[in-house]
């Protein structure tokens, strides 16, 4: 004899898994695409890497010193 009848307790724990699992595939991809953005250049952004970079330099002051 199969069980055939769905307690509705599975039903109400379908829903909470669903919207589980909705919201960690909205973070990963939230992730994901951050991640490209970082990668793909994403213009002038640039990281904290603990090394010199000439390019965040600012440019001397007219008449300053060098």
């Amino acid at each position: 004899m199969a069980i055939t009848i769905e307690h509705e307790m599975h039903k109400r724990r379908f829903g909470r898994n669903f919207g589980v699992a909705m919201v960690l595939i909205a973070f990963v991809a939230l992730v994901f695409g951050l991640t490209l953005a970082k990668v793909s250049g994403g213009g002038s952004i640039q990281g904290f890497d603990h090394t010199y970079r000439p390019a965040l330099d600012q440019p001397a002051a007219a008449g300053g010193v060098n």
